[in-house]
């Protein structure tokens, strides 16, 4: 695991329990029979944090398994659930036409041949999970740290998985005509019969009892809505498309290389590929294919927000979150947490302490020095780790000292003007380093 070892060694941070009032001293100092279950976990928890010199460490296994654990029986629970679903006959009862009394077909965009998929869909959410995978394993060759790597895979199987129990629900409870449904249904109506023997307004409405074909593939041909194959590829390509956004910083604080803009957009391109191909082989309907692309794109944002400190915002989005420790945002300088370098991008600034992240994007974040550190020194300052309630956070004074406090003069995330590497501010926190 040495991919993952950090080369520098912050300042030891030394702080107070995060979601209790007592400290892991004052723990520590109570008689065991004192302290509650609760306390304890949350002091055994936070250990993740506080026994290592950052909050970019690399955990033991234990530490690790401790952590993630719910995440992973959730996941499983929720991978059975959709297998079983999957497995299950489609609920609905579906009535349609087959023949109008002159003999033509109502409906022939649902009179398509079967054909082979072009791609199966166990191919489609291979892909959708092991192209990006393989992608954040080699931007750890330069921004090396476990949590990163650890955050975009769990938050990709978050998207991935959520979206799959989402989509198995709607087709099962809702699903609908592939436009091959008639070629496998196998109608027992003759064409050439004028007498309508159906149900329904002109006796021209059946359901699947007329259908002669291979059960399992009647079963199938229900369950068009939404497309699976568009839902996974959506979901993992468009969680790789943001991640790769926040590592290149394409949308950023400076002019990127072209060539990241269209690395960027490749995942993009990958998922409408995936898509498309479904009305090649027509075994999905257009409108399947939008929904499928609809539920894996929110389920891919929802994932990526869990994971990592912001979506859009340039100065946090590449930032992995911790279970135990909230991150406070603010306009100031990256706190000691060791993630000012967890991006793949060197310009501008970026990957050093004093890079330009200091102004931003406005509307977003609090006057402040920003990272998960400001909240565990702000306990020790006495300042509250969610602010005041006017959208303030942790004080700069209890992060970067009264000194720096002084330099930062106040500035928030709407002044977009940053802090030169020679400014007095940087100059102090250098010089605190």
């Amino acid at each position: 695991m040495g991919l993952f070892a950090r080369r520098t060694r912050p300042a030891d941070l030394n702080t107070a329990a995060v979601g209790g009032n007592a400290s892991n001293n004052d723990i520590e100092m109570r008689q065991p029979n004192k302290i509650s279950r609760r306390e304890r976990r949350q002091h055994d928890n936070s250990e993740l944090v506080h026994n290592n010199d950052t909050v970019n460490s690399r955990p033991s296994f234990g530490q690790w398994i401790k952590v993630t654990w719910p995440d992973i029986l959730t996941m499983i629970a929720m991978g059975l659930i959709a297998l079983g679903i999957y497995k299950a006959n489609p609920a609905p009862s579906r009535s349609f036409p087959v023949f109008f009394p002159s003999g033509d077909v109502v409906y022939p965009q649902f009179a398509y041949p079967l054909r082979h998929e072009i791609i199966p869909v166990y191919a489609s959410a291979l892909m959708s999970v092991f192209i990006p995978i393989a992608i954040f394993l080699i931007m750890q060759l330069r921004i090396r740290s476990f949590w990163d790597v650890n955050n975009a895979v769990l938050g990709l199987l978050y998207a991935i998985i959520t979206a799959a129990v989402f989509q198995v629900f709607l087709k099962w409870l809702i699903g609908g005509m592939r436009p091959h449904f008639l070629a496998v249904c196998k109608p027992n109506v003759s064409q050439f019969d004028r007498q309508q023997t159906g149900n329904g307004f002109a006796n021209i409405m059946y359901d699947r009892k007329i259908c002669t074909g291979n059960p399992k593939e009647i079963n199938d041909a229900l369950e068009s809505f939404p497309s699976g194959h568009t839902t996974a590829a959506f979901a993992g390509f468009v969680f790789l498309y943001l991640y790769l956004n926040a590592k290149l910083k394409v949308w950023s604080n400076y002019h990127p290389a072209y060539w990241k803009l269209i690395v960027t957009y490749m995942p993009i391109l990958g998922a409408v590929l995936i898509g498309g191909a479904l009305t090649i082989d027509e075994y999905h309907n257009w409108y399947d294919i939008v929904a499928g692309a609809i539920i894996g794109t929110m389920m891919a944002f929802s994932a990526y927000r869990m994971v990592y400190a912001s979506v859009w915002d340039f100065r946090f989005n590449h930032i992995p979150l911790t279970r135990y420790l909230p991150f406070t945002y603010g306009g100031g300088p990256s706190a000691i947490d060791g993630f000012h370098d967890a991006m793949w991008t060197r310009q501008a600034g970026w990957g050093t302490q004093e890079s330009s992240a200091w102004g931003g994007a406005p509307f977003d974040a609090a006057e402040g020095p920003r990272g998960s550190g400001t909240v565990m020194s702000g306990a020790h300052s006495g300042a509250g780790a969610y602010g005041d309630g006017h959208g303030r956070h942790a004080s700069t004074e209890g992060m970067i000292g009264s000194s720096v406090a002084e330099g930062y003069n106040g500035r928030d995330s709407v002044s977009r003007k940053p802090v030169v590497a020679n400014s007095p501010v940087m100059g102090r926190v250098e010089h605190m380093g």
